[in-house]
């Protein structure tokens, strides 16, 4: 082979000239046509809206689109049914690779079980916002005669009593008994009629009951002003009243 022997300088620079062109013939080959051929560079696919849809229909569904999935994450709700999808990563539409995973949130077979809250002796508004942020169900109100107004005293579930602390479901619904503010102490109704209206008054806040509408009407003969001449419930023999009720007066000019 005449053109591969070395007779002179100039052979020898032929020779180093096809070396390197090989070589460099070679790794542009290799980079430009065999890596994208194996590894299908440049090609994307665009990721399909999986949310909404149920695990068991999903591995078939992702796999016949050169897709896989991961479950990185999960949250119960009673209204939606148990292993949907409810949040998905890429987002449907995105462009990614063949094999590429997507990581999803599903929601939960079984709640999840969590302490239960202390409502006792809060505010029956409080204990429903609490309730509320465990995603425990505000169930019945139930007033009981108590002079705590709107204060929780008991917290049931399922008719019982459930301690502060004792497991519990989220989506439980738990119900409260509720002071009304009024107490179960029943009595005669006091006489106020010919009372000065302050001396009224306080014997009222002094029974534990509620000053309620004050009226005003002209003072007749007999009457002094500024004392009472009427008042609703009417005092009587029979009459009674219960603990934290309003009682309305009418006032003599």
């Amino acid at each position: 082979m005449a053109f591969l022997s070395a007779n002179s300088p100039l052979d020898v620079l032929k020779h180093l000239l096809l070396i390197v062109t090989v070589g460099a013939l070679l790794v542009l080959g290799f980079f430009y046509v065999y890596l994208p051929m194996s590894t299908h560079h440049g090609e994307t696919i665009t990721v399909p809206k999986v949310t909404g849809m149920n695990l068991a229909d999903l591995e078939d569904y992702l796999k016949q689109r050169n897709l896989a999935y991961f479950v990185d994450d999960s949250s119960y709700s009673p209204s939606i049914r148990p292993f949907t999808v409810l949040v998905q990563d890429p987002a449907p539409g995105e462009k990614v690779k063949e094999g590429r995973k997507i990581y999803l949130q599903v929601s939960m077979k079984n709640p999840p079980v969590i302490k239960m809250p202390n409502l006792t002796g809060g505010s029956s508004k409080n204990a429903m916002l609490i309730l509320k942020s465990y995603d425990l169900v505000v169930g019945q109100i139930q007033l009981v005669p108590d002079m705590a107004a709107g204060s929780v005293l008991k917290q049931l579930v399922g008719g019982k009593e459930i301690a502060p602390g004792a497991p519990i479901a989220k989506g439980t619904r738990v119900d409260l008994v509720v002071a009304d503010g009024q107490g179960n102490q029943t009595f005669a109704v006091p006489n106020l009629v010919n009372m000065p209206e302050d001396e009224a008054i306080t014997l009222l806040v002094g029974q534990g009951l509620q000053k309620g509408e004050v009226f005003e009407l002209p003072a007749e003969d007999g009457q002094t002003a500024g004392t009472v001449v009427r008042q609703r419930p009417v005092a009587g023999p029979d009459a009674t009243i219960r603990m934290g009720q309003l009682v309305d007066i009418w006032v003599a000019k």
